[in-house]
């Protein structure tokens, strides 16, 4: 056995435990549902716990151990599903008290493949309203604590699988990244974000609001489970006409090769975004890494231009589209600040809608071309560190396209994988996360970037501050 407790170790250590028969995906499920429970009160990071299903499944999985007969290396390992997405026979809420308790009739592509590898389902997890901002509290379920520091936010939306891996509940949970949703909460916690290039892994509504910038992937504590997990969920699915065809690819092989020889560009303000000094302070020293494993990084100045004047019609017209599904005596029941930008969409007109598309075919086009000179982009993952729980998301002192998601959303746009790497603590001892972008559908260059950077660092779990912090709850 390890000599860290069970619920700090990866699911690649889990698996090789199991195979020893040193360890059992019983033992572990029951364990991370208990450690679940008892953070549950003060972090609320679960919408709801399936105590049954999970130990179920953790049974049949030590039975295949057993016989030596794993259906994949993830086989026992537990992880949870964002309630934005569909798990057969519980509901969707989607943070929102204008949903219901109206059970899904089938298994979200992401959640068909994770059950398939064998991993039991601890519960589905918190998100805002709809998934509409980066922090993680909604109507519905209250409001969700990071492990870091309670009184901050864990980022969003993708927060409940934030807080849960960076406690220690399950090696890695699933998430979704319209925005910056992934990358976000995984640089406010100091874990590893990956969101794929859109398309790897398939999904299933693919015609709600926003589906043509959603990647789905997990938030983790180090790469090669980032890897294990795009092995067990990518592949295509015929309900989703927009996912990639069958890549045979086993993205843990070439991890280890490296970025000596790569030509890097770091922008740590795309141009026009202020960050705090903290955050490009730790950025430029995290993207130094880069040099010290053999690539030449260079800064490349202004890259993109303002996001809001082109893109705010998609996504205010976006909500738009959402509140009209929703019966108007409900109205008063939705998130104030979802409502006031869904409102806002309604005057939104068709030509407005069709001048964002225009624009993001040549933000798509230009970041190509640029990647036809840089293997990648590093910058930072969000301007500030995790912002309080009382910050009122998209208001005068915290604007989405200026310290929301200025950093992340263009490459939702664009389609290509950007991730989300620890960069570091402030002063005030709170992560911030570096971004690592490859060109559009180049997953595995970003996954061996991110190999090498951790690699190179001395970023591990548990993190001291979060220990602390879990022992006085």
């Amino acid at each position: 056995m390890s000599d860290r407790p069970l619920h700090w170790l990866t699911a690649a250590e889990l698996a090789a435990l199991y195979a020893r028969r040193e360890l059992s995906p019983v033992e572990t499920t029951d364990a991370m549902l208990k450690r679940a429970e008892a953070f549950q009160p003060r972090l609320n990071f679960l919408v709801l716990i399936d105590h049954g299903g999970a130990l179920d499944a953790a049974r049949a999985s030590e039975a295949r151990w057993m016989k030596g007969e794993p259906l994949s290396p993830l086989d026992g390992v537990p992880t949870s599903i964002k309630d934005t997405t569909a798990v057969k026979g519980w509901p969707t809420r989607l943070g929102s008290q204008a949903t219901d308790e109206t059970p899904a009739g089938e298994d979200a592509p992401v959640v068909a493949c994770l059950r398939a590898a064998g991993m039991p389902i601890l519960g589905k997890t918190t998100t805002p309203e709809f998934g509409w901002k980066a922090l993680t509290d909604s109507p519905l379920q209250g409001t969700t604590r990071s492990p870091w520091n309670l009184a901050h936010s864990p980022g969003g939306s993708s927060g409940g699988a934030a807080a849960m891996t960076a406690a220690g509940v399950a090696p890695f949970n699933h998430g979704t990244d319209g925005g910056g949703s992934i990358r976000i909460p995984a640089a406010h916690t100091g874990l590893v974000g990956l969101k794929p290039s859109f398309g790897r892994i398939a999904q299933y509504p693919a015609d709600a609001p926003f589906a043509d910038v959603v990647s789905q992937g997990v938030l983790a504590r180090s790469v090669l489970d980032t890897a294990l997990a795009l092995n067990a969920a990518a592949g295509p699915d015929p309900r989703d006409w927009r996912s990639l065809p069958p890549d045979p690819r086993d993205h843990t092989i070439g991890l280890e090769d490296g970025v000596r020889g790569w030509k890097i560009g770091l922008s740590l303000d795309f141009g026009h975004v202020e960050a705090d000094p903290e955050v490009r302070t730790l950025v430029a020293a995290a993207a130094g890494r880069f040099e010290q494993l053999g690539a030449h990084v260079e800064e490349v100045g202004p890259l993109i231009e303002p996001l809001q004047r082109a893109f705010e019609p998609l996504w205010i017209g976006s909500f738009a589209t959402r509140l009209r599904q929703i019966p108007s005596q409900l109205h008063g029941k939705l998130d104030p600040g979802f409502r006031a930008a869904a409102e806002k969409g309604l005057a939104i007109t068709l030509a407005d809608y069709a001048r964002s598309y225009e624009a993001r075919s040549r933000l798509a086009r230009d970041m190509a071309l640029w990647h036809q000179n840089y293997d990648l982009l590093l910058a930072p993952v969000t301007p500030t560190a995790a912002p309080t729980v009382d910050t009122l998301y998209n208001s005068e002192t915290f604007p989405r396209w200026t310290k929301g998601a200025p950093y992340t959303l263009p490459f939702n746009l664009t389609g290509q994988p950007a991730a989300s790497m620890p960069a570091g603590l402030t002063s005030a001892g709170l992560p911030v996360g570096i971004q690592i972008v490859g060109p559009v559908r180049a997953d595995h260059l970003v996954l061996r970037a991110m190999r090498a950077y951790e690699s190179r660092g001395d970023w591990t779990w548990p993190q001291t501050i979060v220990v602390k912090t879990l022992a006085g709850l």
